[in-house]
């Protein structure tokens, strides 16, 4: 008996920067009951898809910041596309920017939601590897001023059964670390969620523009085959108040090939009937609880950066500069 999910992928084109909350839901909404009149059993939403991505600027007032967060989930903007998906019997997967308190302090982060059939919430993941900076950079064309606005995860990489499978999410630049993939798989991870919005321009590094598509598409790529799970990649893509974004879309299976992919920087469902037990075959094939050699794998955990070899050699200024390695 084979484990299919109908699955649509919901990327995202542009959201202005003056789009109400409730705007952006009604578009949303739309992108429901089209994945519902194509029978699908759950609608994966992008990062941040409740706003225009404002990490791109600059912002000093804690009021204006505080703006772009959800203080709860559901929100009286955000009720109506739990109660539409509880309607029609949709699984949901919704990235936002999320404002709690805990423990009488405020924190921010970039968040995920699952939420099964009967719009009930049932896992949060909270974003862990933050790209960009914290300091003002104006002659840039545009910021990435996330490692300002958000704080690093504190929930971990976590699983949930869902739909007849085990679920796990993560975003962004998450999926640029070979770790998450693996601690996901180690969870038993069948079917891994996740959206981005990644600009086709690095303005500290251009050289690199040519490398941005591909190379977004190689690490789900590896981490779908090398942990034998399903990788759902969702959008914002298209030219958002002035940063163009990369579209790509992707439903990557257990072989690491993508199976559907987006058409278009808009509004677009991407849909996929996705078999679950096709893992089955590349955890058989790894099978990590036999072949796994933990022993040797204590510097993935013991130390964040590069430690050269002590074995007497010379290593030169400029090797030592490009590694990136501790003194």
């Amino acid at each position: 008996m084979t484990r299919i999910l109908k699955i649509a992928a919901a990327q995202s084109g542009p959201i202005a920067r003056t789009e109400s909350r409730a705007e952006v839901v009604d578009r949303l909404i739309l992108q429901l009951r089209a994945a519902e009149r194509q029978e699908c059993d759950l609608v994966v939403f992008t990062e941040c898809a409740l706003t225009a991505f404002f990490p791109h600027w600059w912002i000093e007032s804690e009021e204006e910041l505080d703006a772009w967060f959800e203080l709860e989930m559901p929100s009286h903007s955000t009720q109506p596309l739990f109660d539409e998906a509880k309607r029609l019997g949709i699984a949901f997967h919704l990235g936002f920017a999320e404002l709690a308190w805990e423990n009488g302090q405020k924190r921010r982060f970039n968040a995920s939601l699952l939420v099964d059939q009967q719009g009930a919430v049932i896992g949060k993941h909270r974003k862990i590897h933050l790209p960009g900076h914290e300091d003002h950079r104006p002659q840039n064309p545009f910021q990435n001023l996330e490692q300002r606005y958000f704080e690093v995860g504190n929930l971990g990489f976590n699983t949930w059964p869902m739909l007849g499978g085990i679920v796990g999410m993560c975003i962004c630049n998450d999926r640029r670390w070979p770790e998450t993939y693996r601690v996901l798989a180690l969870g038993g991870a069948e079917l891994i969620l996740l959206g981005y919005n990644t600009p086709d321009h690095i303005p500290e590094h251009p050289q690199l523009d040519r490398h941005v598509g591909f190379q977004h598409q190689l690490c789900m790529q590896a981490g779908a085959y090398q942990n034998g799970c399903w990788v759902v990649a969702v959008a914002k893509a298209g030219v958002e108040e002035g940063v163009s974004q990369i579209g790509l879309t992707s439903i990557i299976a257990p072989s690491g090939e993508i199976v559907a992919q987006s058409r278009t920087l808009a509004d677009e469902l991407v849909v996929y009937a996705c078999d679950l037990d096709e893992a089955c075959a590349y955890r058989e094939l790894f099978n990590f609880s036999k072949n796994r050699q933990v022993q040797y794998y204590g510097p993935i955990v013991d130390r964040a950066g590069i430690e050269l070899p002590r074995d007497g050699g010379v290593v030169s200024p400029t090797s030592r500069k490009v590694l990136g390695a501790e003194n």
